[in-house]
């Protein structure tokens, strides 16, 4: 029988779509217009390459430290959507606000607030699954909200990349381009939310009680205690926490590494544009093997996969290699966040999604600040960027096997 989403996981998954065109525009433009500030105040490729690692870094860092605390409040009833407003609107502002400035400094400041309300709205989106859907289909859902967020982030993505590319053609300069990219980005976001924030209720909550926040603080604690006795998901948060934490430095570094290697800006984007509408058909036919694979097989092919891809970026140097390297990125990023994200969803408490996701999101995104460091350091000690690069492929091995552990733990949970 072929899968339908209901109403409420369609709007659901639309703001998928609406976020992954700002996340887009983070792993192409954003770079590259960076650089061409960069350039000219006089910073060097391999520092270029550092100071946008080290500002991806320190947002991820915020969102790790924000985030179980947030999350704790967001569980209590009525909140969790007035929370993931405020944090996807300083993502909005912050998206608008960067077009319009020309110093390199102060781009990474503002990106800096752009990218964390972006990555703490992630959290409690993340933590809505448990109230849009049920446990038995949330495989699905939350495959389709990747498969149709890459493919549905294309849309905006390919008409600022005509502004940018050929708006001096019609009279507009660079920073009128930019302007209007960054714009058209954020309305798509701010959009793409609406329906959701209309729709949506709480199913799963705890009471708000005289404290609220002094109340969260307290049932943090004691999920931080819980989870761990719990250790088939504290040991799945450790794999996570290493195999994810390559997967977002290759999503935050992708054109940032392309151009510190000097290859053809277009070509870059147009590779990266690739890596998206690969990623449509994958996450939709990897979707329909969980039915008949287990979901911990395929997060463990591509754990895999990723270790493949991070050694091979040793010997990157031409533009096809970027290519090639784009196309099996795309192949496996889209399933290896849509699955981890359901499964993590299916074996924690739903009534504290908005907690644990929060924690989820430590080692998630949060983890990405040893990725973006480790590239940078290393790329500035060896001078080589491949080096920095490929270090990746430590942190995927150390996963693997970690999550190999987690799902022998599960099993056993699962029989008790």
């Amino acid at each position: 029988m072929k899968f339908k989403l209901t109403s409420l996981e369609k709007k659901w998954v639309l703001y998928d779509v609406g976020n992954s065109a700002f996340t887009l525009m983070v792993s192409t433009i954003f770079p590259i217009y960076f650089n061409a500030l960069a350039e000219s105040a006089g910073i060097s490729d391999v520092d270029y390459l550092a100071y946008w690692g080290y500002a991806t870094s320190v947002c991820t860092l915020i969102v790790a430290i924000l985030g179980p605390t947030l999350g704790a409040i967001a569980d209590t009833k009525n909140f969790k959507k007035i929370i993931f407003s405020a944090a996807m609107g300083v993502g909005v502002f912050g998206c608008i606000v960067l077009g319009f400035l020309s110093s390199w400094l102060w781009f990474l400041v503002i990106f800096v607030l752009a990218k964390t309300g972006y990555s703490a709205s992630l959290v409690f989106y993340d933590a809505m699954l448990t109230d849009v859907t049920e446990p038995d289909r949330m495989d699905s859902v939350s495959s389709h909200g990747y498969a149709w967020g890459y493919i549905g982030s294309c849309i905006p993505f390919v008409i600022c990349l005509v502004i940018v590319l050929g708006g001096g053609n019609v009279g507009l300069s660079t920073l009128a381009s930019m302007i209007l990219a960054f714009i058209i980005t954020a309305v798509w976001w701010l959009g793409s939310s609406v329906p959701l924030l209309r729709s949506y209720r709480q199913k799963y909550f705890s009471e708000a009680g005289e404290h609220v926040v002094i109340n969260s603080f307290k049932r943090l604690g004691r999920t931080f205690i819980e989870l761990t006795k719990q250790k088939h998901i504290f040991v799945f948060l450790l794999a996570f926490f290493f195999y994810i934490d390559g997967v977002y430095t290759v999503i935050d570094m992708a054109t940032a590494y392309g151009q510190a290697l000097g290859l053809d800006s277009t070509g870059l984007l147009l590779a990266l544009l690739v890596t998206q509408i690969v990623a449509f058909p994958c996450v939709l036919i990897f979707s329909r093997l969980v039915k008949k694979i287990s979901s911990e097989t395929i997060i463990t092919i591509c754990i895999a996969a990723y270790f493949c891809i991070a050694v091979y970026a040793y010997w990157l140097d031409t533009q096809f290699d970027f290519w090639l390297l784009a196309v099996l990125v795309g192949m496996f990023q889209g399933t290896i966040q849509a699955l981890s994200r359901s499964y993590f969803a299916k074996i924690i408490p739903a009534e504290k999604s908005g907690e644990f996701f929060g924690i989820y999101d430590i080692c998630g995104k949060g983890a990405s600040v040893i990725g973006t460091a480790l590239v940078s350091v290393l790329s500035q000690l060896t001078g080589s960027i491949n080096i920095g690069v490929s270090a990746l492929s430590v942190m995927f091995l150390i996963g693997l096997v970690l999550f190999r552990f987690s799902a022998k733990l599960n099993a056993e949970h699962k029989k008790v």
